[in-house]
């Protein structure tokens, strides 16, 4: 192991120092632990493996490995382990309601795990959805030197010579319930789009936050688009390692990472990848954790001004690996700094500020990360609407909305579930020019503010998504396409406007005005809301009933009200 000056004042003196620290030294001592490895400073590598997530099933790897950096570089790495939920598995039934407020629990394990045992820096090791924003979140609480290194992305799987995925898959059912596609066809993309470890392979949630993770610094150049099986990953592992060690000896934290700069870079490089809806959610919930002031409106101003530079699957052909092969991150946010979209002065994890990490990028493949001169989109991928129905916002994955639906007018077809309107689509009784109305599924009346994947699936691939828009209290999965419009604020079971639609009212969509509405007057909705009553809550035991009483609303990122947020 690489010797380092002896370090002073290291959190973890307050358990390996000092005579009255022998009982506390004898627990080391009873896991393993030599005085030679308690003379060093303590790293936790803070991992989520599990073999229930895709995604996970290789962490321990990876978690070996980063160990091995630290040791390389003169620390001693200790494991330890935090939940995570399979998006994919808990889609469409009450799993789900765990999957975003599951992110609430793993940020609160990263500050308990690594503050109860006085570590010095730690090293985080998730990769799907929600794992990735609640390990940044807590490493934001806690202040220490603190490197991301996810498990990487899932290979996109091939059939009839066309690369599959996840979203496929979802919309394969679609298909089959309306007739398009038998069960033999059904069978042989459910056998091909899932090839192997990582996080599904296209611009979803779990990639997009790792795509940010190291737009904001707080992961290594790469991190973002390595897959999972590449030997790369595993090195990227080592170097987070090693890293860690360095921002420790020159004292670099995570708020001097986490910063207004970062996250404004994060914003440009979400609006030029096209990332995941639920990115808007976890960047306000990072930027709360680390006390940086984030709207909606900010969000929207970014997007008004950073071209969409990528379609990656769901909004196009093209998936992770290619991304990679292109030159990664690190040439779209080259791009954009030449167009002046990204501050170059920002510091990150590899001790050198985003200039230095970026100079160097090449764009090898311009189809699949277009030259600013000729983006796939003039503005960004993400949009922000508000309206009677969103008076405090909602949010539109716009660079996956065909042309055609960026301007839509139709009836609402209003349901108060995800299982109301699955049933709905599935039966054959959503019609073209519908717009469809799931209600009650957000942060507090889900609770969770379940992914709505399921019904915009079946739309897809009932060949719909062209013709019919959906608005939710509720949230998408990134494989999501289409005029999805999900977050609506103030939520229905908080006395939001989207409670008070009927059905047949006809709705107006103008996203490249960013705006909503119902077309009822306001006399009307007050009316409408005298006599409207909130139902019960669906879940009034376990924490989720704890979540649902605490948890703040979509606009403001669906953070915890305690964690010092009152919206």
């Amino acid at each position: 192991m690489k010797e380092i000056k002896e370090m002073k004042d290291l959190r973890s003196h307050t358990v390996t120092k000092g005579a009255d620290r022998a009982p506390h030294r004898s627990l080391f001592n009873a896991c393993g632990f030599t005085a030679e490895e308690l003379n060093r400073p303590l790293i936790g590598i803070i991992y989520a493996f599990s073999e229930i997530v895709p995604g996970h099933i290789h962490l321990d790897k990876l978690a070996e490995a980063a160990k091995a950096g630290v040791y390389m570089a003169g620390g001693t790495p200790i494991l330890m382990p935090v939940i995570g939920v399979c998006d994919g598995i808990v889609m469409g039934h009450g799993g789900m309601r765990y999957s975003l407020a599951s992110r609430e629990l793993i940020a609160d394990s990263v500050e308990t795990m690594a503050a109860a045992h006085c570590m010095d820096g730690i090293v985080l090791i998730p990769n799907c959805d929600k794992i990735v924003p609640g390990m940044i979140m807590g490493a934001a609480r806690l202040n220490i030197p603190s490197v991301v290194v996810s498990g990487g992305p899932m290979l996109a799987g091939r059939k009839d010579g066309k690369a599959i995925n996840l979203s496929t898959n979802f919309e394969a059912v679609g298909a089959y319930k309306a007739g398009l596609i038998d069960e033999a066809e059904l069978r042989g993309i459910e056998e091909a789009s899932c090839p192997g470890c990582g996080s599904c392979a296209g611009m979803y949630t779990a990639n997009s936050m790792n795509c940010l993770a190291e737009a904001i610094g707080i992961a290594l150049p790469g991190n973002g688009t390595i897959p999972a099986v590449h030997a790369a990953r595993t090195q990227l592992a080592k170097h987070a390692g090693m890293k860690v060690m360095e921002l420790l000896e020159r004292g670099i934290k995570p708020r001097d990472i986490i910063n207004e700069k970062s996250i404004t870079n994060a914003l440009a490089a979400d609006m030029a990848l096209g990332c995941s809806t639920n990115s808007v959610l976890h960047l306000l919930a990072i930027a709360n954790e680390a006390e940086i002031h984030l709207t909606l409106e900010a969000i929207n101003e970014v997007s008004g001004r950073v071209p969409n530079l990528c379609h990656l699957s769901p909004a196009g052909p093209h998936h992770l690996q290619d991304l990679h092969e292109a030159g990664g991150l690190t040439v779209v946010m080259n791009q954009l700094a030449e167009a002046g979209h990204i501050d170059v002065t920002a510091v990150t994890a590899t001790g050198k500020t985003v200039g230095e990490n970026i100079k160097s990028a090449v764009n090898k493949n311009p189809d699949v990360i277009r030259p600013m001169e000729n983006p796939y989109g003039k503005v960004g991928g993400i949009a922000v609407l508000w309206g009677n129905i969103a008076k405090n916002g909602c949010v539109v994955k716009q660079s996956a909305v065909a042309q055609e639906m960026m301007v839509h007018s139709g009836p609402a077809r209003v349901f108060d579930s995800e299982e109301q309107a699955i049933e709905a689509i599935y039966g054959g009784k959503i019609m073209p020019g519908d717009v469809v109305v799931i209600r009650f599924e957000g942060p507090r009346g889900g609770p969770g503010m379940r992914e709505m994947l399921a019904p915009t699936s079946a739309l897809a691939g009932m060949k719909l998504d062209k013709t019919v828009a959906l608005i939710t209290d509720g949230r998408f999965s990134g494989a999501s396409r289409g005029a999805s419009i999900g977050h609506a604020s103030p939520e229905a079971a908080e006395g939001g406007a989207i409670g008070l639609v009927r059905e047949g009212d006809i709705i107006e969509i103008d996203i490249p005005a960013h705006k909503i509405n119902v077309l009822v007057s306001d006399e009307e909705l007050q009316e409408r809301a005298k006599g409207h009553k909130i139902p019960e809550p669906r879940v009034k035991s376990g924490w989720l009933a704890r979540y649902s009483s605490q948890v703040s609303s979509a606009s403001t990122g669906a953070v915890m009200r305690f964690n010092g947020l009152q919206g």
